[in-house]
């Protein structure tokens, strides 16, 4: 430490002094052998103040090191927990996403296979609208394998009731038009005619799902179609 003596700097500057004491005629008058003993000893004093303040603020310096070393290394803690923390959240994102990815796949896959269970031979497995509707399917181009799909959605919707009406929106029959009026553009009788209702109802899905298959898929997606 530049501002601090040695104890070398220390013993130097108290000879420099005792020589100019010397030179100056400190010694006149007295005698000079207890004169000298007295000064030496002034020395040897100064000399150890001198170098008890070294040591003590050589050690003070060490503490602020040893301070700054550990202040130094938390810090460096800190940064790998925070480096860590960092990598798990990483990590529970592209699970989180691998998931999403896998769900995805699964709905698509469930979505390419809307229907899975038997298809019927003919129309004549089944009654009422329902045997009407399967006939109107297949005239209307669909093969009969579509036919499940058909009987399922408006099931949901209406139950096949060509009286069916929902209170809260209005729609009417057994496709569930709104408004029912739509149907109109098929035939006047759209509020008593099974037939008429169906036709209108096959050509909405054809324009806007292709296919059966199709309606039935975005309902079970979004409970509407």
């Amino acid at each position: 430490m530049s501002r601090l003596w040695s104890r070398l700097g220390a013993r130097t500057a108290a000879v420099a002094l005792l020589s100019v004491g010397v030179a100056g005629g400190f010694y006149l008058g007295e005698d000079r052998e207890t004169q000298q003993q007295g000064l030496t000893a002034q020395v040897g004093l100064e000399v150890d103040r001198a170098d008890f303040a070294y040591q003590r603020d050589r050690q003070a310096h060490h503490q602020v090191a040893f301070a700054k070393q550990r202040a130094a290394e938390y810090k460096a803690k800190l940064r790998a927990a925070q480096a860590a923390k960092e990598a798990a959240e990483r990590a529970r994102k592209a699970e989180a996403a691998a998931a999403a990815r896998k769900a995805e796949r699964k709905a698509l896959d469930q979505a390419a296979k809307p229907y899975n269970g038997p298809i019927p031979a003919s129309c004549a497995e089944y009654s009422g609208n329902r045997k009407v509707g399967c006939a109107l399917m297949i005239d209307a181009g669909f093969g009969i394998a579509e036919f499940p799909c058909l009987e399922k959605l408006w099931t949901k919707e209406s139950g096949w009731n060509h009286k069916a009406r929902n209170s809260s929106s209005g729609a009417y029959g057994i496709p569930q038009a709104y408004p029912g009026s739509k149907m109109g553009s098929v035939g006047a009788d759209w509020q008593t005619n099974p037939a008429t209702q169906i036709k209108w109802g096959l050509g909405y899905i054809k324009g806007r799902y292709k296919t059966p298959c199709g309606a039935w898929t975005y309902f079970q997606n979004n409970n509407t179609y």
